[in-house]
Parts: C-alpha cells; sequence; structure tokens
C-alpha cells in the first residue's frame, strides 16, 4: 500500500480550534476568498503560500507534463495545503483549485511558515511530517512531476533520472519506442534521435536533452540569488559535512547557503544502505538520512542552490581588508558574497588508468548504485570494483537483484578495508564471485552499443579472462574536489589544510588558525576533502557541526580575530 493509503491522517492532519488559532499568529496577511473552482496557485508557481483553510474546501491536483491531471484529495477547514516545495519558496509541485462551494484561507509564504513550524513546536512537527509525507507521496503516486522520454538505458536519460531522483523530485519515464504514448510524443513535437532525451516539465514546458542546470530552471529548483547580499556562511558541498554545517549554523540565527553541483547527499547520498550510523540501528538509505539533513537545514532558513557549480573561491589576498566579504565565483557567471566560507566540497570518484574509459562512462560504466542503476542491471551478470565500505554496500544491494556479481579487488581479501559486518554479509551471497588481486585492463564494446565485456588481470600471475557483460560498477575510492579553492593551503594528495602553524610558507594573520580554519582566515574545511579526516558520515556531520562555534568566533572578530 501506498503511503497516502497508510498515513492518510498525517499526510493530511485536521487541526483543532486551538491549533488553527495559534497557526493565524504567523500568518502572511488576512484571509482570501476564493470563489468556486478559482486557482489558488498552480502547478509550477515560484514562492507559491501554503494555505489554512477557514471555510469551504480547496481541491489539491497533481499534474504532469503531458497535463494529465488527477484530484490527490479535497482539504477542509482546519486542513492546510503546499508540500516541501513551499517550505523553499521552489517551484510547486501540486495545485490547489478552491471546491464548489469557494474558499477562505489564510496565507503561508515560506518566511512565515518557518515562523511557525519554529515557534510552535507542536504543531510545527505536525506541519513538517505532512509536507515530508506528501512529497513522498507525489513521488510514489506518479502522475505528477516531469516526463522524460528517451531510450530507457541511454546515457543522458540514465543522468537526468539520476538528477531528479537525487534531488526528490517526481518524474515519469516514457520509452520513445515500445511505449505508445512516448511515441507518440515524438511525432507529434518532430523530435529528432539525436535530440533525446525530451524532458517535458509540469509547466508543459518542452527540453530537448536538457543538462542538470537546464532542467533545475525549468522545474524551479534553482532558487533567485541576490547578487548584493552578503551571507554569514557560504558552504561549498551539500554532503553529510555541509548538511551539517547549514543546520547548526542555520539554527543559530546566521544566514547560510549551500551550494552543491548536481544534488545533496554526495557519495553518501548515493549509498544504497547505511547500517553503521549511530541512531539507526536497522540501516537507512544514504538518500533518506541526506534528504532528512536537507528538510533539516531549510526548516531553519538556509538556502539551497542547487545545481550551480562553485569555479573559483577568491579569497582577496592580499589585499582583502577587515570586514570585506570573501568571494564565490560560479561557472555561470554570478558570484556569491561571504563572510566565511566553508569547504565541504568531498571528493570527485577516483577513475581506473583503462585507455577507452570515457567512452562507456554512462553507457555501462556507473560509480554509483542507485534504484536507477540497478533496475537497468536487473538479472544481468556484472562487475564491481572495490573494497571499501561503498563497495561493499553496493555489492549487499545489487547482489539480490542480479545473475552474477564479479567483485574485484586489488589486494589479497576484504579485511584491511571493509567492516566486518559488510565482509560476513557478501561471503553468504550466493552469486557473488570475489576476486582476489585482479585488476580490470580492458573494457569491451563501442560507444554506440555500450559496455558488453571486461577483461580482468590477476596481479601476481598475470592470468587473463574475459566476461562478457553490460555493467561495470567502480568504487575505487575518491580524490579530494579542490581544484576550485587554490587560494588555500593543500597538502601533496590535494586534500585541504587545517589548523596548521600557516606562516612559514604562506602571509597570515597574527594570530593561529583555529582547528578547522585553513590558511585564508574564515575559510574552513570539513568532511572528506579535508587533510587528516576521518572518512565516515558521523565524522562529517560532527565537524559540520563543530566548525559553527569557529565560525562565530571569526564573525565575531574578522579577520585578525583581534
Amino acid at each position: 500500500m501506498s503511503t497516502i493509503d497508510t498515513r492518510h491522517d498525517q499526510m493530511f492532519p485536521v487541526l483543532d480550534a486551538a491549533q488553527m488559532a495559534t497557526a493565524q499568529r504567523f500568518a502572511t496577511e488576512a484571509a482570501h476568498d476564493f470563489g468556486p473552482g478559482a486557482t489558488v496557485y498552480d502547478v509550477g508557481d515560484r514562492n507559491a503560500s501554503a494555505w489554512l483553510i477557514t471555510k469551504g474546501s480547496i481541491e489539491l491536483l497533481r499534474r504532469d507534463g503531458l497535463k494529465h491531471e488527477s484530484t490527490i484529495t479535497t482539504a477542509g477547514v482546519g486542513q492546510f495545503t503546499g508540500e516541501l516545495s513551499q517550505l523553499a519558496g521552489r517551484g510547486a509541485l501540486a495545485a490547489g483549485r478552491a471546491g464548489r462551494e469557494g474558499c477562505t484561507a489564510l496565507p503561508f509564504d515560506s518566511v512565515h511558515l518557518r515562523a511557525l513550524i519554529i515557534g510552535a513546536a507542536e504543531l510545527g512537527e505536525i506541519v513538517m511530517r505532512a509536507f515530508i509525507l506528501r512529497r513522498v507521496g507525489l513521488i510514489e503516486m506518479g502522475g505528477s512531476g516531469s516526463v522524460i522520454v528517451g531510450r530507457p538505458g541511454s546515457p543522458d536519460l540514465v543522468r537526468l533520472e539520476g538528477f531528479l531522483r537525487r534531488n526528490g523530485y517526481p518524474y515519469t519515464v516514457l520509452d520513445c519506442d515500445d511505449d505508445g504514448e512516448g511515441h507518440a510524443v515524438i511525432e507529434r513535437l518532430g523530435v529528432l534521435p539525436a535530440e533525446l532525451p525530451l524532458m517535458i516539465c509540469p509547466t508543459g514546458a518542452v527540453l530537448k536533452r536538457p543538462g542538470d542546470a537546464e532542467a533545475a530552471l525549468c522545474l524551479g529548483i534553482t532558487p533567485d540569488l541576490d547578487p548584493a547580499k552578503v551571507y554569514d556562511v557560504a558552504v561549498v558541498g551539500a554532503g553529510p559535512a555541509g548538511l551539517a554545517t547549514a543546520v547548526y549554523a542555520a539554527s543559530e540565527g546566521l544566514s547560510v547557503l549551500i551550494l552543491d553541483q548536481r544534488a545533496f547527499g554526495g557519495q553518501a547520498g548515493a549509498s544504497a544502505r547505511i547500517e553503521n550510523y549511530l541512531g539507526f540501528p536497522t540501516g537507512i538509505s544514504g538518500l533518506a538520512l541526506m534528504a532528512r539533513a536537507v528538510n533539516q537545514a531549510q526548516k531553519f532558513g538556509a538556502e539551497l542552490a542547487i545545481p550551480l557549480q562553485v569555479s573559483r573561491l577568491d579569497c582577496g589576498e592580499p589585499h582583502r581588508k577587515p570586514g570585506e566579504p570573501l568571494m564565490l565565483q560560479l561557472t555561470n557567471g554570478s558570484t556569491i558574497r561571504s563572510k566565511t566560507v566553508v569547504i565541504a566540497s568531498g571528493a570527485q570518484y577516483r577513475r581506473p588508468d583503462i585507455a577507452n574509459l570515457a567512452d562507456f562512462e554512462g553507457a555501462g560504466i556507473s560509480y554509483w548504485a542507485s534504484p536507477v542503476e540497478a533496475k537497468l542491471c536487473e538479472g544481468e551478470e556484472i562487475a564491481l570494483v572495490g573494497a571499501g565500505n561503498s563497495a561493499g554496500q553496493a555489492t549487499v544491494y545489487l547482489a539480490p537483484r542480479v545473475k552474477k556479481l564479479h567483485l574485484i579487488v586489488r589486494g589479497k581479501g576484504l579485511e584491511a578495508s571493509m567492516s566486518r559486518y559488510l565482509i560476513d554479509r557478501i561471503a553468504a551471497l550466493p552469486n557473488v564471485e570475489l576476486c582476489v588481486e585482479t585488476e580490470i585492463t580492458a573494457l569491451e564494446g563501442n560507444p554506440n552499443d555500450g559496455l558488453t565485456g571486461v577483461v580482468f588481470e590477476n596481479r601476481t600471475t598475470g592470468a587473463k579472462r574475459s566476461a562478457a557483460l553490460q555493467h561495470l560498477f567502480l568504487f575505487i575510492g575518491a580524490d579530494p574536489n579542490t581544484d576550485w579553492a587554490k587560494c588555500v593551503a593543500i597538502d601533496a594528495k590535494g586534500f585541504v589544510r587545517t589548523g596548521e602553524d600557516f606562516s612559514k610558507d604562506i602571509d597570515t594573520p597574527d594570530r593561529a588558525p583555529l582547528l578547522l580554519e585553513t590558511s585564508v582566515p574564515g575559510v574552513f574545511a570539513i568532511g572528506d576533502v579535508r587533510c587528516g579526516s576521518t572518512k565516515r558520515v558521523a565524522a562529517a556531520v560532527g565537524e559540520g557541526a563543530a566548525v559553527v562555534a569557529q565560525i562565530h568566533s571569526v564573525l565575531a572578530h574578522p579577520l585578525t580575530n583581534a
């Protein structure tokens, strides 16, 4: 059964008289009257208010890009509209239409909505739970969000699916060849094969082979940033470390902007199941854990900017004056100004030295294992390279779905780098073949048809063998993502140095850097990107929380901390 069936009362609660009286204190303005059938808000509306109904009813509707429309429910007196898009001021994913008798309702824009959630804790819990469950329901039910038309398994379609799923947006995929409606859409619009996949946004806008940034603009995901605003904290990277900073800094009243070039969650968000994170004895998917963190950050007013990529950190050295903000240059040409910057950009997936590797990225080679990839390789023979916990989690997730899984390990075993519980679980999987002291030396196939096979080589004996397979997963570690932050000190491997005496090689102010502070005052580094950090989700979250106290210290005493 779906969430709307099992948790309907939590998704669409009815406030009592006392709760309505409390909520009214936080309303944006006086109540509005709407005539029968009038549009209260529509799919795609930016900054649409949530509405508390005091008279009559509002019909809540879901609609996809092809204008298929259906009723979710009809909300009456004491009920409120909206979901997570209203909390963040993004494009609305559902529509509200006054019932047959019309309605009277109180509006709550994103600012007043957050004030209600924080200022009235008991009522805020009801609203937050409802908003989260409604987003889950929209994803589960289908019939809402974007429609993607293309060939399942094609690199661009897989990329789009991953982008929407990782950011928690509903979508529907239509096969342009085998699905009657998908084929009809292609014919009606006269789309050429080179223009696929097609993305039809909920507003009806049609995008041909869009990039992530173009898709985000069409869906209203990307915020409108004020170039004149100076933030207290700009966080680069929306993984566990960055999201922890956003939650704690925003909850303490600091203005926070968090940027990420792809999706929230980082590498943790791509983990199928995390079982050793404190407080989750039965485990939790990385995406679910990170989605909770995003909701918390937005609840406290942090701004989330996705997908926006930082091209350069301008530290202003050596001429930066006390009180002058730091500058972040974005690849779209805009600039962000902030009093402090937190480098939480994590790492980039490491790529093995195989000559034609790039030809098959997205066409058989994957660096994470989400439900999108699992569906593509269901029932097939696959290979997975890696010996760390991420590789172990992916193996445990994929193995029950595939015919056979070759687990390729360069070392003599898994014990040196993988948690015991994962080693034991892998050993119990009958269709996993552990290939130790082995590496992949060649890929077979072509870019048009995708991967068709791989060549394994034993590193000790030199013996080679081939396996016919179309899916290869690479979990061989990652390199620090610091190309954009050249103005801070990094070590020989590219990790950001923090808390050191930089006076020998860099002109520093007359105080020692704080524990998580870089060679540039007011710039901090946390999580996997930091030199000497523990590469675990819990450690990243801890650093994200700890850095906020140090940010307060720098804000109180800019630059010199005098």
